[in-house]
């Protein structure tokens, strides 16, 4: 089912977590916030949506990365009921794709629920602090037309990280539900 995402609501509070990676490294959000902001990227590795943006979102999690953002990305979907989102395959996808963010298991989707998670690929773009400032899509690229691309997300979270804030217009990211059990 095709979702969008909701608008963002500036200055709300990233919920803490507590997360593995399929290999068994803990991650807090103190953990993982940097001191120009955080992106929590809710992604899996079958849909789609974040089949159709993951080499640009790779690419701009290491821009990112570089201005000092800390960058985690969650997999929250039922992977008993969607196998091809177990632990093991996240493993897989990370190293396919040169994931250099955490890819974190959200085993019994507390996280996805705090963070109220629609879809993936779904995006929270907080500042140091840890107030949100961007909840939007990645990029203005159509599937598969990367024709004209806007990086909006990378955009927005250097603006972030120079103390500017996230823009007052931003377009819902939409994907996949996420799996619920």
């Amino acid at each position: 089912m095709l979702l969008k995402t909701n608008a963002c609501e500036f200055g709300w509070p990233a919920p803490d977590f507590k997360l593995r990676t399929p290999d068994g490294a803990t991650w807090t959000r103190d953990e993982v916030i940097g001191e120009g902001g955080m992106l929590i990227a809710f992604i899996c590795n079958h849909c789609p949506y974040v089949i159709a943006v993951i080499d640009r979102l790779v690419a701009d999690i290491k821009d990112m990365q570089a201005a000092g953002i800390g960058v985690a990305c969650i997999m929250s979907n039922d992977y008993a009921a969607y196998p091809a989102d177990a632990p093991a395959r996240m493993i897989d996808f990370a190293a396919h794709y040169g994931l250099t963010a955490p890819y974190l298991v959200d085993e019994d989707q507390t996280v996805a629920r705090a963070y109220d998670a629609v879809c993936t690929p779904d995006f929270f773009g907080f500042d140091a602090k840890g107030g949100l400032q961007y909840r939007g899509r990645i990029d203005s690229a159509m599937m598969g037309n990367p024709t004209g691309r806007a990086p909006e997300l990378r955009d927005a979270m250097l603006a972030v990280a120079r103390g500017e804030g996230g823009p007052q217009d931003q377009t819902p990211s939409m994907g996949c539900s996420i799996k619920w059990r």
